[in-house]
């Protein structure tokens, strides 16, 4: 059976595809059968006339995927908004369904399976006659979670914003990425310490700008996935 995890972020620039690809790098680097799934991207750019999920081709090409972009993503919205408004203006509204049909063949094909999310946490994935939120998709696929967070100024309280609000909806909360961090700041030292402190929720690595790896072992990755 498929090992899962789900990543997810204090808001849309805390660098999710950034970290993600570099944990199915490592796993992939490490032998490992792994892949990548992704239900709804907007921000879609065009290139040689096909719309292209950018998230999923710079994961696909930093991790060494061999899968197709239409296999790693279900919803593909030209406009840079939350995929709720992109699919009012552009049409093809998320459908639970085809979400958990996409994953399921994903976990067939993959012995591990880095699902990464919309945006922040709170992120509305369809709004009319049906509402789906990110966590929606996330409890439907019973997923085990962590949490990628800019280490700058704001990270205390965005982390602890973040993790108050998923334990209120009982999704597992596994661990914390410290991105963009810098080791030789004090502030972003004591960010770290604040947060494993009041969150109770274990930062697993802090990773500088322009990291090409995570510098942790392949074990401490392999523990955040379900079983």
């Amino acid at each position: 059976m498929s090992k899962k995890l789900f990543i997810t972020a204090t808001g849309t620039d805390a660098g999710k595809t950034y970290v993600t690809a570099l944990i199915l790098k490592k796993l992939i680097q490490s032998k490992i059968n792994a892949g990548y799934y992704k239900a709804a991207l907007s921000g879609a750019e065009y290139k040689n006339n096909i719309l292209t999920a950018g998230d999923a081709d710079y994961v696909k090409k930093t991790a060494n995927i061999n899968a197709s972009l239409s296999e790693m993503v279900s919803y593909v919205y030209k406009n840079a908004v939350s995929p709720h408004l992109a699919a009012k203006i552009e049409g093809n509204p998320l459908e639970m369904q085809k979400v958990k049909n996409d994953f399921e063949m994903a976990c067939r094909k993959y012995n591990y399976v880095v699902m990464e999310g919309s945006g922040g946490i709170v992120c509305p994935i369809r709004i009319d006659e049906k509402e789906i939120w990110l966590t929606d998709i996330i409890k439907e696929l019973n997923l085990k979670t962590v949490i990628v967070v800019p280490a700058g100024l704001g990270s205390i309280n965005n982390s602890i914003l973040t993790v108050k609000y998923m334990q209120n909806l009982d999704i597992e909360i596994k661990g914390i990425f410290l991105n963009f961090y810098h080791f030789n700041n004090i502030m972003e030292k004591d960010n770290k310490l604040m947060i494993e402190k009041y969150t109770g929720i274990p930062v697993i690595a802090c990773i500088p700008p322009n990291a090409d790896e995570i510098n942790t072992d392949i074990k401490n990755i392999l523990t955040l996935f379900d079983n």
